[in-house]
């Protein structure tokens, strides 16, 4: 059953579910949510060129006193600002005898190793090479050609977002036990939110999707704007209020999926989910990072005052998408663990 559609116009973006459904009764999706539309929507994301770009955390985590770090596939890296204020990046291993740079402290924009003072400033040093680096002006991006083995490009696929100036955003970081097809594959699978996360969607129908028979072709994988899920859903605000909206889910390179709201409140808002290998656990088993950011808009009169809360807003939100990985996590763990058993049944 859905909720009733706001007027778009309406004075309040809420709608009130005259008929709710309790959770075990509403429509079941298992038929739906074929495997194979799934899974050939995830082979074309596959196929996609990705330049060999990867995420490697929020720009707002960039600070001057010491570097940002991740490992990437099993390679470390650090980006930080030199003294001109231009992000660099390389290889987070000091040349020298090994340091781990990602402890290093940043000194006027300099890179300084702990161990015996190597000092780095962006440029080639003593067997210390930089790396290629994006600052999208939300996330940064870091090329690893050895990593990626595509054909490099000269700039990450960043997908069409909102301005900035006119949003109000937050970044979400998690770590699951599987590898970034696991985290995209949930992302490619719309049919499990109300029944997955029910204390944040209700009202769940998917109306369009893309067409598994022509999986193959050159066309399906060029063709990215009509290989995407629609779906209305409602979010939940309190009790029987929700906010109806339209999504529209696509994924424009092999470790993405964006979330675009095209209709009801916050149309234009994005949702983007990066998925970055970090590399094997201790056990052997993959760990995957995800990097999600949430770029809200609106176009209400009082969303330039909702604009200025910015810095309170921040965590609410990267609470509520933590909340939500932490369901979608433990999905694409356990897809990860019967793949790698030979159970998947999809």
């Amino acid at each position: 059953m859905t909720a009733d559609r706001p007027a778009r116009s309406g004075r309040l973006p809420l709608s009130l579910r005259r008929r709710p459904v309790p959770w075990a009764r509403q429509r079941p999706t298992w038929r739906e949510a074929r495997p194979n539309v799934i899974a050939q929507a995830l082979k074309r994301a596959q196929a996609r060129p990705s330049g060999n770009w990867y995420v490697v955390g929020a720009t707002r985590d960039i600070r001057d006193d010491r570097p940002l770090a991740l490992t990437v596939a099993g390679q470390e890296v650090v980006v930080w600002r030199n003294a001109e204020g231009l992000l660099v990046a390389g290889p987070g291993v000091c040349p020298h005898l090994g340091a781990p740079l990602r402890n290093s402290p940043v000194h006027c924009g300099t890179l300084v190793c702990h161990w015996h003072g190597l000092a780095l400033e962006g440029a080639a040093f003593a067997g210390w090479e930089p790396l290629p680096v994006h600052d999208d002006g939300v996330l940064v991006w870091v090329r690893l050609d050895e990593v990626g083995g595509e054909a490099p490009s000269s700039a990450p696929m960043v997908p069409v977002r909102p301005n900035p100036s006119d949003a109000v955003s937050a970044v979400y970081q998690g770590v699951g036990t599987c590898e970034p097809e696991d985290i995209v594959a949930n992302r490619l699978d719309p049919w499990h939110g109300a029944w997955f996360h029910p204390y944040s969607f209700v009202d769940l129908t998917v109306l369009d999707v893309p067409d598994a028979a022509t999986a193959d072709t050159q066309e399906a994988q060029e063709a990215q704007d009509d290989d995407s899920f629609a779906v209305d859903v409602s979010f939940k605000v309190a009790g029987r209020l929700v906010v109806p909206v339209r999504a529209v889910f696509t994924a424009p390179e092999p470790r993405t999926v964006v979330m675009h709201i095209t209709e009801g409140e916050g149309r234009g808002s994005v949702v983007e989910t990066h998925a970055t290998p970090l590399g094997p656990d201790r056990h052997g088993r993959p760990r995957t990072a995800v990097i999600e950011t949430i770029m809200a808009v609106s176009e209400r009169r009082g969303f330039a005052a909702v604009r200025t809360t910015a810095p309170v807003l921040r965590p609410l939100m990267r609470a509520a998408a933590g909340r939500l990985w932490r369901d979608d996590l433990a999905y694409a763990e356990r897809r990860w663990e019967l793949r790698s058993t030979g159970r998947f049944p999809g």
